[in-house]
């Protein structure tokens, strides 16, 4: 192999080691999950090391940036609190409204909690996806039959400087690949290498190309992350059923405010009490009386003999003094 090609292979390998340590340092995003949907860390630029490769990495960066300045990438997501009469009814409504706009559903998790009269009511939360246009009307069609709203909140996130980043590396690695195809040819087709040379040298430049090939796919991923999550909102529903937030009802009266207060108090207070009541009825008290009875016994047992063997010798004593 001549100086030349081991000179721009060392070169590639240097640069390819500090694009690992940037990639490496980089946050990963998020799962995405929709099927298919790939998401990897990203990897840094990388210059190439000839002047004409060089020229062309930076028309294509130029090129990506020019592509992305008009057409930003912003991921939107919602997050909703509803009260519902139903919450299994709501949330397979809301998995077929994702599905009639051309999403999909992420999640879903149904399950019981207690309320304050000590019994149970269904609670809920499914995440969904749809297209990005159709996150208001999504969001309206949510709240359309609820009992109450209790939260909305929308957060957006531009990643265009990010997605433009991304493209730019990815256009100097598959230079950087096509550099080292080149390579790789030349170290076959070499005349005055013998074979176990010749088999050394197209194992370096392949090792080489495996590495740059990796952060390809990385790049790609999390440009497809960036693109499918910009164009599917997340929006995430927590269903709360109404009668948990129902007021106590005593003989058609509704308490308000500091009173219903006292009274939930009072009665989580009473129900405390009686199960306390039945607890130490049941099981303490039996336990008590299992345990400690016949030590009790035998203690009664030996306090009734002293005390009998102290009343005979009072009697004796008394006997000779009436003589």
């Amino acid at each position: 192999m001549s100086k030349r090609t081991v000179l721009v292979i060392l070169i590639i390998a240097a640069l390819l080691s500090a694009c690992g340590v940037r990639a490496a340092s980089a946050p990963s995003p998020e799962i995405y999950s929709q099927p298919g949907g790939v998401v990897q860390e990203s990897a840094a630029p990388m210059e190439m090391p000839s002047a004409d490769v060089s020229k062309t990495a930076v028309s294509g960066v130029a090129s990506a940036a020019n592509a992305t300045t008009s057409d930003r990438l912003v991921i939107m997501n919602a997050d909703l609190t509803i009260v519902v009469k139903d919450p299994q009814t709501k949330m397979d409504a809301i998995s077929q409204m994702a599905e009639s706009m051309g999403g999909f559903v992420v999640s879903m998790n149904m399950y019981q909690t207690y309320m304050q009269t000590g019994e149970t009511a269904p609670q809920g939360s499914i995440s969904i996806r749809v297209p990005a246009d159709k996150l208001d009307a999504a969001i309206s069609q949510i709240k359309a039959d609820a009992v109450e709203v209790q939260n909305e909140t929308r957060t957006g996130e531009d990643v265009t400087a990010q997605y433009t980043d991304l493209k730019s590396q990815l256009t100097n690695l598959e230079l950087a690949e096509k550099e080292l195809q080149a390579i790789m040819e030349e170290a076959k087709n070499n005349p005055n290498s013998n074979t176990t040379s010749k088999t050394q040298d197209v194992l370096a430049v392949y090792n080489q190309i495996v590495s740059v090939r990796g952060q390809i796919e990385q790049i790609k991923g999390q440009m497809q992350y960036y693109e499918q999550s910009s164009s599917y909102s997340l929006i995430n529903v927590t269903l709360i059923a109404e009668e948990t937030i129902k007021p106590i009802e005593i003989g058609g009266w509704k308490p308000q405010g500091v009173a219903r207060d006292a009274i939930q108090a009072l009665v989580r207070f009473l129900q405390g009490f009686v199960n306390f009541v039945i607890w130490f009825v049941l099981l303490v008290l039996p336990v008590i009386i299992v345990i400690f009875g016949p030590i009790a016994l035998v203690v009664w047992g030996i306090v009734a003999a002293v005390r009998k063997h102290k009343a005979k010798k009072v009697k004796k004593a008394a006997q000779p003094s009436k003589q």
